[in-house]
């Protein structure tokens, strides 16, 4: 890959990302299925630290207080409840870290394995692309981390100012991994989330928030149904009120949101209804996520939704007699924003991505999902989001990222490296 005008230092650190080695890598990290609260998930954890182990750096590796953890008034929540988590932080040495590499090793399930070209947790290198479930989010950011330090300590560059890898585990249904880390005690003065950016920095995520819906009915025989009420044709008036309360509250959204369709979706992803094919359902479940805006509190979205529910219940008289219940379940991902008085880590990683693929510097923009920057972010730790893949593909069958990101991410992260360090 061609480079602008570098420093020898920076040169000699650059010639030792290795294009075939980061493919055989993320194939290997590819192979832990490490689905959220899954064995596996813990598996991964341990492995990554024996890597880390041999590149030299201060492991600490420690098991999680999940008890003290979920008991506590801030932890972020999680879909997936755990009886054991690890931890992972890799430091170069003492001291507060300049800078901070961070990506979760947890992944989404597969879903319809029919949907899938091949086995989701066996990679496949097609088109100059990996392919697999976590390639995008975000085991390719969690390898582009360890080879950017691998670089720089392969090239036998001592850097003065200490720096730290921190990887993390529960972040796709709430944060646990990065709760736990900063519960800890460890921070950086600046952090880089390797999550997929598609060639640009994200400096703001918008919130999401998880509910369930619970919409009482009455049972009887199905031939009578005129005696029973459907929980299910109850269920529809509130989510058109729901659908309403999504439109009203993406009218007018923040400018680092402005180019998506929808920035904060109010969506339903799962339903369960009924028992029994010739009774008539006597409760609904619906559980969704509200999206939270920028700067927006939290318990406003959630004062906003409780409010929809209970005015479109109030308009039906079987509801007004029976109200719906709203739990806010799972995770509960905040909105976060990058400081704008601090532009000194934007400034870093634009430049670095400039210069590695020589090129203009990467625009800026938010992000319409929630991820561990607010956490971080609510430390006072300046974070940003900058990685390999286009996030549209996470989450689904087709999901893969181009190795030329992959190379470009990791260069680009051992300048930032170099430069916050020497």
């Amino acid at each position: 890959m061609p480079h602008r005008d570098l420093s020898d230092l920076e040169l000699r650190a650059l010639a030792f990302v290795d294009e075939r080695e980061l493919v055989r890598d993320l194939v290997e990290l590819v192979s832990i299925p490490s689905v959220s609260g899954s064995d596996a998930e813990c598996d991964v954890q341990h492995r990554l630290a024996k890597q880390a182990g041999e590149l030299g750096l201060d492991v600490d590796l420690w098991q999680l207080d999940l008890e003290r953890l979920t008991a506590d008034p801030g932890f972020p929540g999680w879909e997936a409840p755990r009886t054991e988590a690890w931890g992972l932080v890799a430091s170069s040495g003492p001291g507060e870290p300049e800078l901070v590499l961070q990506g979760h090793v947890d992944v989404v399930p597969s879903g319809d394995l029919g949907a899938w070209r091949t086995d989701p947790f066996t990679a496949t290198v097609a088109d100059h692309r990996v392919h697999g479930r976590g390639t995008c989010d975000m085991k390719a950011g969690v390898i582009a981390n360890l080879a950017a330090v691998r670089a720089v300590r392969a090239a036998g560059i001592e850097l003065s100012r200490p720096y730290a890898v921190q990887l993390v585990v529960g972040e796709e249904d709430g944060g646990l991994g990065a709760f736990a880390t900063l519960d800890r005690g460890h921070r950086g003065r600046a952090c880089i989330i390797t999550e997929p950016t598609s060639g640009t920095v994200t400096t703001a995520n918008a919130g999401a928030l998880t509910f369930e819906l619970r919409v009482p009915g009455a049972a009887t025989h199905a031939s009578t149904s005129y005696a029973g009420v459907s929980a299910l044709e109850k269920f529809l008036p509130l989510h058109a009120a729901l659908s309403a309360l999504e439109e009203r509250r993406n009218r007018v959204v923040h400018p680092l949101m402005a180019e998506y369709p929808l920035a904060y979706p109010l969506s339903i992803g799962r339903v369960t209804c009924g028992d029994w094919a010739s009774t008539v359902p006597d409760l609904l479940v619906a559980e969704g996520r509200i999206g939270v805006a920028l700067g927006e509190d939290p318990a406003r979205a959630r004062a906003e939704l409780e409010e929809t529910v209970a005015a479109a219940a109030h308009a039906d008289p079987w509801l007004r007699e029976h109200p719906p219940v709203v739990a806010w379940t799972g995770g509960q991902f905040a909105s976060g924003v990058y400081a704008e008085a601090d532009r000194a880590l934007l400034d870093l990683v634009a430049t670095a991505h400039a210069d590695v693929t020589e090129g203009p510097r990467p625009r800026e923009r938010g992000a319409p999902y929630g991820s561990d920057l607010r956490l971080y972010a609510g430390a006072g730790v300046p974070t940003l989001h900058y990685g390999p893949g286009d996030v549209r593909l996470a989450h689904g069958p087709e999901e893969s990222v181009p190795v030329s990101e992959l190379v470009a991410v990791t260069e680009s992260l051992v300048l930032a490296l170099v430069r916050a360090c020497r």
